[in-house]
């Protein structure tokens, strides 16, 4: 199941990242750059429960799309903060942890299923609340300005990324306390 509605609506997360990217190289004013950056990444971050609902309703639930959605989620938010780095909204060391915590549960989350222990390591709710911290973070980043006359989304933005950046250390810890028995019984 390769090209369902809801595997094309995963692949477009992934297609979105230079859409967002070369908005801020267009030759438009910053503020209407940040916008569009903004009203693209919610509506793309958005496929990502749709895509599931629809994959459940349709019956289209695939091994394929359970590899490819998180790959595109983490695609998009790792590129969104890089694109937040640059624009001197977010501080690197957020980057190197958000990215540095999913280069390295992806690599144990790979070595599990290797070693027939997936299940020790599988989605928590943890996890899923640190994803939702950068999902509202990043938008408000990368809007970067005042909403509704009232809400300083850098401020607000500043503060749930570095949330996020605290979530994911715990989620790490985390998964990698799960995976410890595991991985004690195999470095002996």
């Amino acid at each position: 199941m390769f090209f369902t509605i809801p595997t094309i609506m995963t692949w477009t997360r992934i297609a979105a990242i230079p859409l967002i990217v070369g908005v801020f190289y267009l030759p438009i004013e910053p503020a209407v750059q940040n916008l569009m950056a903004t009203v693209m990444f919610v509506v793309f971050a958005a496929t990502d429960w749709l895509d599931g609902y629809l994959a459940r309703k349709l019956n289209q639930v695939s091994s394929f799309g359970a590899f490819l959605d998180p790959v595109a989620d983490k695609f998009l938010v790792c590129a969104c903060v890089l694109i937040l780095v640059h624009l001197q909204r977010a501080d690197v060391f957020v980057a190197l942890i958000i990215i540095g915590r999913e280069i390295a549960i992806s690599a144990l989350r790979e070595w599990m299923a290797q070693i027939g222990a997936a299940k020790s390591v599988a989605v928590h709710m943890v996890g899923k609340l640190k994803t939702v911290l950068q999902m509202v973070a990043i938008p408000f980043l990368l809007f970067d300005g005042v909403l509704l006359g009232v809400i300083d989304t850098h401020l607000w933005g500043v503060w749930l990324i570095w949330i996020a950046a605290i979530m994911t250390v715990w989620s790490m810890v985390y998964y990698l306390q799960k995976a410890l028995p595991e991985i004690r019984a195999r470095v002996k």
